[in-house]
Formats: structure tokens, C-alpha cells, sequence
């Protein structure tokens, strides 16, 4: 059975899995709390511990619990994982590499750390942008990308576009691309390309080394949008081009 833990640090959300994990166990207790995190447009910090008494999953139960991760995965914004159950926790980590968000594991000691984990505020995004008046997305890394930047871009993105039809053009700034923090970050962005690029008229890149050469060739492969490269200097060129179609001279 899945109990619904109470008494939590606020935002964040527990669940206790017992003797044995059936699927009627996920639409009584998780699928509920999925339900109501999406309607009221929150994400979740969610702690779920497996204790001693843990037996295992039914074929049903394993199969809902990955139904769900994967239908409900931009709701979660942090996972911490309890439990000294061996294949638990080497199950957990292998997962986690892969979450769009921070999955980190906590023996049933260290309860208290990891509620302490899920409260702690995030910091500064690494992805920061910005949404100018004419429908055009500046952003500009500042560290190794993480989901969460993604999904905090993602929002601003997909508001613009549900309310006029597309996104007149995205610019990146960047000297150099400070790479992906982990393997979920980077699907994460796979993912945003994916789920985006139809939406996008054009994409501008304003960047130096050999990001400049290089971005541009590769990101046609990848996105409907008409792709430009700019150096580094000339942002304000880039976005003129994203947002008319012209370069300013």
C-alpha cells in the first residue's frame, strides 16, 4: 500500500510505500495528488520513502508508477528518495540521472536532511531570459544548464504562445556553452526543442568561440525555425533579425 504522509514542511509532499504496491494503490493515493498539483499550475518537491517493511511492487503497481513518472514528470521540481533498500536505492540513482529534475537519495536516518533538502529555496536559475514586447525570448546561460531552467523557460514561452499563436523568435547569448549539469538536463532540452520548434519562427544565435560556427549548422538539423548566427557583440542585431526578419545595419 502508498499512505500519504502529513504533517510536512510546506510544499512539499510525502508518500510511504508498505508491503506491497498495487496499481489501485497509485490512482487511490498519487494520482490525486498529480491531479490537483496540475490544476493548480504548482510543481511538486515530493519525498517518498520505502521502508523496512516494503515487500515490492505487483506487475500493475510497477507499470503505473512508470505511467506516471513519465506522463507527470514536468510537475516535479525535486525527488528525495528514502530507504536502505539496496535495489531501491541503486534504482533510484540510475533513474535520477535521467529525471528533469534533482533526484537525490537519504537513508531512513537522514529523514530530517531530506525534508530540510526539499525546503531549502532553489538559487539563481542558470538559464536567465527575458520576454521582449515584440515576442522575442533572450536567453543567456550562465552556468551548466539544469531541467529546471528549462522548465522555468518553458513557461514563459508556452504563455506567449498559447495567447498569440508562436513565438516571433528566440536569441541565445552566450560566449560558450557551459554544457548540461547531468544526463536529465540534457533531455530535458532535447525535449524543449522538441515540444517548441514548430511554435518558433526564428532562432538567433548571439555567440563567440566556436559555438558561433558551429551552433547554427547544427541546430538546422534540429528545428523548424529559420537559423542565424551573430557574434557575440551583436545582440542588438540579433534580435532585430528574430523579431522582423531584417538585420539592422
Amino acid at each position: 500500500m502508498i499512505e500519504r504522509l502529513l504533517d510536512l514542511p510546506g510544499g512539499v509532499e510525502g508518500l510511504r510505500a508498505k508491503g506491497r504496491v498495487t496499481r489501485e494503490d497509485y490512482d487511490a493515493v498519487v494520482q490525486p495528488i498529480l491531479d490537483d498539483a496540475r490544476s493548480q499550475g504548482r510543481r511538486l518537491r515530493l519525498l517518498y520513502q520505502f521502508g523496512p517493511d516494503f515487500e515490492g511492487f505487483s506487475a500493475g503497481g510497477a507499470w503505473e508508477d512508470a505511467r506516471l513518472g513519465l506522463r507527470y514528470l514536468r510537475l516535479f521540481e525535486r525527488c528525495a528518495i528514502v530507504s536502505d533498500i539496496g535495489w531501491i536505492r541503486e534504482a533510484s540513482r540510475l533513474i535520477g540521472a535521467m529525471m528533469p529534475c534533482p533526484v537525490k537519495m537519504f537513508g531512513n536516518a537522514e529523514w530530517q536532511d531530506a525534508l530540510t533538502w526539499l525546503s531549502t529555496p532553489n538559487d539563481g536559475g542558470r538559464l536567465e531570459h527575458r520576454l521582449l514586447p515584440e515576442g522575442v525570448v533572450v536567453v543567456e546561460p550562465t552556468g551548466a544548464l539544469r531541467a529546471e531552467d528549462f522548465d522555468a523557460l518553458a513557461m514563459v514561452v508556452d504563455a506567449w504562445i498559447e495567447a498569440h499563436g508562436e513565438l516571433r523568435g528566440i536569441v541565445v547569448h552566450a560566449r560558450e556553452f557551459p554544457g548540461w549539469e547531468n544526463l536529465g538536463s540534457f533531455f530535458r532540452h532535447v525535449r524543449f526543442v522538441r515540444d517548441h520548434h514548430r511554435s518558433v519562427r526564428r532562432v538567433a544565435l548571439s555567440a563567440g568561440g566556436a559555438l558561433a560556427a558551429l551552433a547554427p549548422r547544427v541546430a538546422e538539423q534540429f528545428v523548424k525555425a529559420e537559423v542565424k548566427g551573430f557574434s557575440y557583440d551583436e545582440l542588438d542585431r540579433a534580435i532585430e533579425w528574430a523579431s522582423t526578419g531584417v538585420a539592422a545595419t
